[in-house]
Protein backbone atom coordinates (compact mmCIF):
# COMPACT_ATOMS: atom_id res chain seq x y z
CA UNK A 1 0.00 0.00 0.00
CA UNK A 2 1.29 3.38 -0.95
CA UNK A 3 0.16 6.74 0.39
CA UNK A 4 1.46 10.09 -0.31
CA UNK A 5 1.35 12.44 2.43
CA UNK A 6 1.52 16.87 1.73
CA UNK A 7 0.15 18.32 4.87
CA UNK A 8 -2.21 15.70 5.66
CA UNK A 9 -1.87 15.83 9.66
CA UNK A 10 -5.54 16.34 10.18
CA UNK A 11 -5.98 12.72 8.55
CA UNK A 12 -2.68 10.27 8.14
CA UNK A 13 -3.05 9.29 11.62
CA UNK A 14 -6.97 7.80 11.36
CA UNK A 15 -6.00 6.76 8.09
CA UNK A 16 -2.87 4.40 9.48
CA UNK A 17 -5.22 3.92 12.41
CA UNK A 18 -7.43 2.03 9.93
CA UNK A 19 -4.91 0.54 7.70
CA UNK A 20 -2.63 -0.97 9.61
CA UNK A 21 -4.24 -3.86 11.23
CA UNK A 22 -5.95 -4.80 8.21
CA UNK A 23 -2.62 -4.90 6.44
CA UNK A 24 -1.09 -6.86 9.39
CA UNK A 25 -4.18 -9.39 9.50
CA UNK A 26 -3.73 -9.94 5.97
CA UNK A 27 -0.19 -9.65 4.98
CA UNK A 28 1.61 -6.36 3.35
CA UNK A 29 3.63 -3.39 3.89
CA UNK A 30 2.44 0.42 3.88
CA UNK A 31 4.73 2.70 2.67
CA UNK A 32 4.23 6.91 3.14
CA UNK A 33 6.25 9.40 0.79
CA UNK A 34 5.84 12.32 2.55
CA UNK A 35 5.95 14.98 -0.18
CA UNK A 36 7.70 17.87 1.74
CA UNK A 37 4.98 18.37 4.31
CA UNK A 38 4.93 21.42 6.62
CA UNK A 39 3.28 20.07 9.20
CA UNK A 40 3.48 17.01 11.26
CA UNK A 41 2.41 14.74 8.69
CA UNK A 42 5.80 13.07 8.74
CA UNK A 43 6.47 12.75 12.67
CA UNK A 44 2.86 11.06 12.35
CA UNK A 45 3.55 8.24 9.58
CA UNK A 46 6.99 7.50 11.94
CA UNK A 47 4.91 6.68 15.46
CA UNK A 48 3.88 3.32 13.63
CA UNK A 49 6.61 0.77 13.29
CA UNK A 50 5.42 -1.17 10.76
CA UNK A 51 5.33 2.30 8.14
CA UNK A 52 8.25 2.61 5.64
CA UNK A 53 8.66 6.01 5.57
CA UNK A 54 10.09 8.37 2.75
CA UNK A 55 10.76 11.88 3.41
CA UNK A 56 11.36 13.34 -0.55
CA UNK A 57 14.44 15.89 -0.94
CA UNK A 58 12.14 18.70 -2.40
CA UNK A 59 8.62 18.04 -3.67
CA UNK A 60 7.47 16.29 -6.43
CA UNK A 61 3.99 15.50 -8.06
CA UNK A 62 1.31 12.94 -7.19
CA UNK A 63 2.55 10.83 -10.24
CA UNK A 64 6.32 10.73 -9.44
CA UNK A 65 5.78 10.09 -5.83
CA UNK A 66 3.24 7.74 -5.92
CA UNK A 67 5.63 5.95 -8.98
CA UNK A 68 8.73 6.00 -6.39
CA UNK A 69 6.60 4.13 -3.57
CA UNK A 70 5.44 1.59 -6.50
CA UNK A 71 8.97 1.08 -7.29
CA UNK A 72 9.91 0.43 -3.78
CA UNK A 73 7.01 -2.58 -3.20
CA UNK A 74 6.93 -5.89 -3.55
CA UNK A 75 3.15 -7.24 -3.34
CA UNK A 76 1.72 -8.92 -6.11
CA UNK A 77 -1.63 -6.23 -6.22
CA UNK A 78 -0.38 -2.39 -5.39
CA UNK A 79 -3.12 -0.49 -3.25
CA UNK A 80 -2.51 3.69 -3.96
CA UNK A 81 -4.55 5.39 -1.53
CA UNK A 82 -5.28 9.03 -0.36
CA UNK A 83 -4.29 9.99 3.06
CA UNK A 84 -7.74 11.58 3.55
CA UNK A 85 -9.36 7.61 3.68
CA UNK A 86 -10.08 5.65 6.49
CA UNK A 87 -10.43 1.43 5.49
CA UNK A 88 -13.54 -0.44 6.87
CA UNK A 89 -12.64 -3.40 8.09
CA UNK A 90 -12.73 -6.52 5.52
CA UNK A 91 -12.19 -4.06 2.83
CA UNK A 92 -8.51 -4.87 1.37
CA UNK A 93 -9.73 -8.60 1.22
CA UNK A 94 -12.61 -8.30 -0.68
CA UNK A 95 -10.46 -6.65 -3.29
CA UNK A 96 -7.54 -9.18 -3.16
CA UNK A 97 -10.90 -11.83 -3.43
CA UNK A 98 -11.88 -10.36 -6.42
CA UNK A 99 -8.71 -9.63 -8.37
CA UNK A 100 -7.33 -13.07 -7.79
CA UNK A 101 -10.86 -14.73 -9.41
CA UNK A 102 -10.69 -11.86 -12.01
CA UNK A 103 -7.20 -11.99 -14.06
CA UNK A 104 -8.56 -10.02 -17.12
CA UNK A 105 -8.79 -6.57 -14.37
CA UNK A 106 -5.97 -4.65 -14.00
CA UNK A 107 -7.47 -1.88 -11.63
CA UNK A 108 -10.58 -2.21 -9.44
CA UNK A 109 -11.35 0.41 -6.88
CA UNK A 110 -13.75 0.29 -3.42
CA UNK A 111 -16.91 1.94 -2.98
CA UNK A 112 -15.80 5.13 -1.81
CA UNK A 113 -17.91 6.91 1.13
CA UNK A 114 -18.60 10.78 2.97
CA UNK A 115 -17.65 10.75 6.22
CA UNK A 116 -21.78 11.03 7.08
CA UNK A 117 -21.85 7.73 5.19
CA UNK A 118 -23.68 8.61 1.82
CA UNK A 119 -21.96 7.22 -1.43
CA UNK A 120 -19.47 9.41 -3.03
CA UNK A 121 -19.50 8.76 -6.68
CA UNK A 122 -16.03 7.58 -7.41
CA UNK A 123 -16.49 5.30 -10.39
CA UNK A 124 -16.66 7.92 -13.68
CA UNK A 125 -16.66 8.52 -17.36
CA UNK A 126 -13.92 9.21 -19.72
CA UNK A 127 -14.21 13.15 -19.76
CA UNK A 128 -15.84 14.38 -23.15
CA UNK A 129 -15.57 18.24 -24.28
CA UNK A 130 -19.17 18.57 -23.02
CA UNK A 131 -18.26 17.56 -19.64
CA UNK A 132 -15.01 19.16 -19.14
CA UNK A 133 -16.95 22.27 -20.11
CA UNK A 134 -19.43 21.28 -17.20
CA UNK A 135 -16.95 20.24 -14.43
CA UNK A 136 -13.36 22.28 -15.01
CA UNK A 137 -14.85 25.82 -16.07
CA UNK A 138 -16.51 28.55 -14.84
CA UNK A 139 -19.51 27.24 -16.24
CA UNK A 140 -20.18 24.53 -13.73
CA UNK A 141 -21.29 27.23 -11.29
CA UNK A 142 -24.32 26.59 -13.95
CA UNK A 143 -23.75 23.14 -14.73
CA UNK A 144 -23.55 20.98 -11.53
CA UNK A 145 -26.76 19.38 -11.53
CA UNK A 146 -26.38 19.25 -15.41
CA UNK A 147 -27.06 15.84 -17.80
CA UNK A 148 -23.55 16.44 -18.66
CA UNK A 149 -21.94 16.25 -15.38
CA UNK A 150 -24.40 13.45 -14.35
CA UNK A 151 -23.45 11.36 -17.07
CA UNK A 152 -19.56 11.61 -16.30
CA UNK A 153 -20.33 11.20 -12.64
CA UNK A 154 -22.02 7.43 -13.74
CA UNK A 155 -25.09 8.54 -12.00
CA UNK A 156 -27.54 6.86 -13.77
CA UNK A 157 -26.12 3.59 -12.72
CA UNK A 158 -26.77 1.69 -9.24
CA UNK A 159 -23.63 2.14 -7.28
CA UNK A 160 -24.37 -0.93 -4.93
CA UNK A 161 -23.60 -3.17 -7.63
CA UNK A 162 -20.08 -4.46 -9.15
CA UNK A 163 -19.77 -2.90 -12.50
CA UNK A 164 -16.86 -2.32 -15.41
CA UNK A 165 -16.38 1.46 -15.51
CA UNK A 166 -14.20 3.97 -17.41
CA UNK A 167 -12.37 4.70 -14.62
CA UNK A 168 -12.11 5.25 -10.83
CA UNK A 169 -11.04 8.25 -8.72
CA UNK A 170 -7.23 8.24 -8.00
CA UNK A 171 -8.45 7.92 -3.85
CA UNK A 172 -7.90 4.45 -4.00
CA UNK A 173 -6.47 2.42 -6.88
CA UNK A 174 -6.27 -1.16 -6.38
CA UNK A 175 -4.01 -2.74 -9.30
CA UNK A 176 -2.05 -5.80 -9.97
CA UNK A 177 1.84 -5.55 -10.78
CA UNK A 178 1.31 -7.38 -14.13
CA UNK A 179 0.00 -3.63 -15.70
CA UNK A 180 3.27 -1.91 -14.77
CA UNK A 181 4.79 -4.21 -17.24
CA UNK A 182 2.41 -3.87 -20.07
CA UNK A 183 1.11 0.07 -19.48
CA UNK A 184 4.07 1.31 -17.23
CA UNK A 185 3.60 3.77 -14.47
CA UNK A 186 1.40 6.96 -13.67
CA UNK A 187 2.26 9.83 -16.35
CA UNK A 188 4.25 12.46 -14.85
CA UNK A 189 3.79 14.87 -17.31
CA UNK A 190 0.63 15.38 -15.03
CA UNK A 191 1.81 17.22 -11.94
CA UNK A 192 -1.50 17.23 -10.37
CA UNK A 193 -4.53 15.82 -11.51
CA UNK A 194 -6.10 13.56 -14.51
CA UNK A 195 -3.06 11.35 -14.31
CA UNK A 196 -5.59 8.57 -13.00
CA UNK A 197 -8.08 8.97 -16.10
CA UNK A 198 -4.91 9.13 -17.74
CA UNK A 199 -3.71 5.77 -16.45
CA UNK A 200 -7.09 3.96 -16.61
CA UNK A 201 -7.10 4.62 -20.69
CA UNK A 202 -3.67 3.46 -20.93
CA UNK A 203 -4.80 0.17 -19.12
CA UNK A 204 -8.26 -0.71 -20.99
CA UNK A 205 -6.07 0.22 -24.42
CA UNK A 206 -3.87 -2.28 -23.42
CA UNK A 207 -6.83 -4.51 -22.74
CA UNK A 208 -7.61 -4.81 -18.95
CA UNK A 209 -10.73 -4.16 -17.88
CA UNK A 210 -11.32 -1.63 -14.77
CA UNK A 211 -13.94 -2.62 -12.31
CA UNK A 212 -15.59 -0.84 -9.47
CA UNK A 213 -16.21 -3.35 -6.36
CA UNK A 214 -19.16 -1.80 -3.71
CA UNK A 215 -18.70 -4.37 -1.44
CA UNK A 216 -15.27 -2.62 -0.46
CA UNK A 217 -15.85 0.14 1.53
CA UNK A 218 -13.62 3.08 2.50
CA UNK A 219 -14.37 6.49 3.79
CA UNK A 220 -13.08 9.32 2.24
CA UNK A 221 -12.87 12.97 3.31
CA UNK A 222 -12.45 13.81 -0.09
CA UNK A 223 -10.90 17.80 0.47
CA UNK A 224 -11.11 18.55 -3.29
CA UNK A 225 -9.29 21.66 -2.70
CA UNK A 226 -9.53 21.92 -6.64
CA UNK A 227 -13.34 22.64 -6.05
CA UNK A 228 -12.81 25.28 -2.94
CA UNK A 229 -12.44 28.02 -4.83
CA UNK A 230 -13.15 28.73 -8.54
CA UNK A 231 -10.08 29.92 -9.81
CA UNK A 232 -6.87 28.93 -7.15
CA UNK A 233 -3.48 27.47 -7.89
CA UNK A 234 -5.25 24.17 -7.66
CA UNK A 235 -7.73 25.06 -10.85
CA UNK A 236 -4.46 26.29 -12.65
CA UNK A 237 -2.76 22.81 -11.99
CA UNK A 238 -6.20 20.72 -13.26
CA UNK A 239 -6.69 22.75 -15.75
CA UNK A 240 -3.03 22.35 -17.04
CA UNK A 241 -3.76 18.23 -16.61
CA UNK A 242 -6.80 18.95 -18.62
CA UNK A 243 -5.02 20.02 -21.27
CA UNK A 244 -2.39 17.58 -21.50
CA UNK A 245 -5.35 14.80 -21.41
CA UNK A 246 -7.26 16.90 -24.15
CA UNK A 247 -3.64 16.69 -26.43
CA UNK A 248 -3.63 12.91 -25.80
CA UNK A 249 -6.76 11.60 -26.50
CA UNK A 250 -9.44 14.61 -27.34
CA UNK A 251 -7.21 16.88 -29.80
CA UNK A 252 -4.28 14.82 -30.45
CA UNK A 253 -3.98 16.51 -33.75
CA UNK A 254 -3.35 20.41 -32.65
CA UNK A 255 0.16 21.84 -32.09
CA UNK A 256 1.28 21.54 -28.72
CA UNK A 257 0.05 24.65 -27.09
CA UNK A 258 2.69 27.18 -25.06
CA UNK A 259 0.08 26.73 -21.73
CA UNK A 260 1.20 23.66 -21.56
CA UNK A 261 4.94 23.77 -21.84
CA UNK A 262 5.57 25.17 -18.45
CA UNK A 263 4.07 21.99 -17.38
CA UNK A 264 6.89 19.99 -18.76
CA UNK A 265 9.44 22.11 -17.58
CA UNK A 266 8.23 21.97 -13.82
CA UNK A 267 8.33 17.32 -14.69
CA UNK A 268 11.52 17.95 -16.25
CA UNK A 269 12.84 19.29 -13.38
CA UNK A 270 11.83 17.52 -10.79
CA UNK A 271 11.04 13.86 -12.07
CA UNK A 272 15.03 12.72 -11.78
CA UNK A 273 14.74 13.59 -8.19
CA UNK A 274 14.65 10.74 -5.82
CA UNK A 275 12.91 10.96 -2.30
CA UNK A 276 15.37 10.08 0.83
CA UNK A 277 14.77 7.84 3.45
Amino acid sequence: MITVTHNHAPYIGRCLDALVPEVSRIGGEIIVVDNRSDDQSAEIARQYPSVQLHINSTRQGFSANNNYGMALAQGRYLLLLNPDTEVKPGALETLIQFMDTHPQVGMCGAQLLFPDGSIQPSPRRFPTPGSTLARRTPLRLFLRQSALNQHHLMQDLDHSQTQAVDWLLGACMFIRREVLATVGPLDEGYFLYVEDIDWARRMQSSGWQIYYVPTAQIVHHHIAVSDKKLWSRYTWLHSQSMIRYARKYLLPKLPLLSIHRHQDRIWQATHSLQPEQ
